[in-house]
């Protein structure tokens, strides 16, 4: 009988040393290599491998207690791919939940207002964070991935910060911006004023993208967008720079000439009526809001003053006069 109660006693001395030891190490604090401290976790990886991954780092000492740990408290499966950025203060069991949680770290990419589509295809190939799925596909083809709806892919992603993990792949990010743009439009196309001489988002889509690249000031957008409105309905040509230089694509060295403006292509709105084919730049949501809902105005002219903002004019004469001013001014 006595050797039976002394067995149960150390049985449980020894589980209650065992819980003890298990506690201290579930509740002691983690020292980080580095602070903060980038911890990635790969798809597919079971408890076990975490656990090594995390003794392999430097985290926890051993991996059996943290396997226990996640096992008593039903997290066995419970730990999330992906990118962590740990702080200091953290215990094994708070970093279990962290990892539970899956509140991992985001990558970003930015689209700048005014960019075309080549340079966004650019920073999307030039990311380290992203899988490259677009890079050997046409412009029509990644319009085909993303379920576009559009024949050319210019100017209908929104430029804006996108957020995501790291390996997504570009066609989703592609897929979102589109999303964002064709929201903004749709919005705003609904709010639009009365009596426009525009038939379709489209088309404002494609104004909004030269009045992108004929201001940075934003006061100054829905004037410019009044001039072109203007000329529209009085059948004048928009007469725009941007749309030149974009249809001259690499021909174009930095500096505009006469025999630029006269040589016929089918951006030159110097040459041709009406819209340009497509748009030329992602349009900020700015111009998006300034295009369909102009400012009204007698104005059918403008000049860039030098200073990033515009002088506007309702007569050839006037118009002459600022030109003749400004350009002097910036001589």
């Amino acid at each position: 009988m006595r050797t039976l109660t002394r067995l149960l006693f150390y049985i449980l001395a020894g589980v209650i040393l065992a819980v003890s030891w298990l506690y201290l190490h579930v509740h002691s604090s983690i020292t980080l290599p580095a602070t903060p401290f980038e911890l990635s976790i790969e798809s597919g990886s079971n408890l076990s491998q975490v656990s090594q991954q995390l003794v392999d780092a430097g985290l926890i000492p051993s991996k059996w207690p943290f396997i226990l740990m996640a096992r008593y408290l039903g997290q066995e499966s419970a730990i999330k791919a992906g990118d962590y950025e740990i702080s200091e203060g953290l215990t094994q069991i708070a970093l279990l939940r962290y990892l539970a949680k899956g509140d991992i770290k985001q990558r970003d990419i930015k689209f700048i207002e005014g960019w075309t589509f080549t340079q966004m295809r650019k920073a999307l190939d030039d990311h380290p964070d992203i899988k490259h799925d677009s890079s050997e596909l046409t412009d029509q083809q990644i319009l085909q991935h993303i379920a576009a709806k559009e024949a050319l892919a210019e100017g209908l992603f929104f430029p804006d910060t996108y957020f995501f993990v790291r390996g997504e792949s570009d066609l989703n990010i592609l897929r979102r911006a589109y999303q964002v743009m064709n929201n903004h439009l749709q919005t705003h196309w609904s709010t639009r004023s009365e009596s426009l001489p525009l038939s379709t988002p489209y088309e404002a889509l494609i104004l909004a993208s030269i009045i992108e690249k004929e201001t940075g000031i934003e006061n100054d957008r829905p004037e410019i967008a009044g001039v072109f409105i203007n000329r529209l309905r009085k059948g004048m040509r928009l007469q725009t720079d941007p749309t030149v230089i974009y249809g001259m694509g690499k021909e174009f060295n930095g500096n505009l000439r006469k025999k630029d403006l006269l040589a016929d292509q089918a951006y030159n709105t110097y040459t041709r009526s009406g819209l340009p084919p497509t748009p030329i730049s992602l349009p900020s949501l700015a111009s998006i809001r300034a295009t369909l809902n102009p400012a009204q105005t007698d104005a059918l002219y403008f000049v860039a003053k030098g200073n990033g903002e515009s002088h506007f004019s309702t007569n050839l004469t006037d118009h002459n006069k600022a030109v003749n001013e400004y350009q002097k001014r910036q001589k």
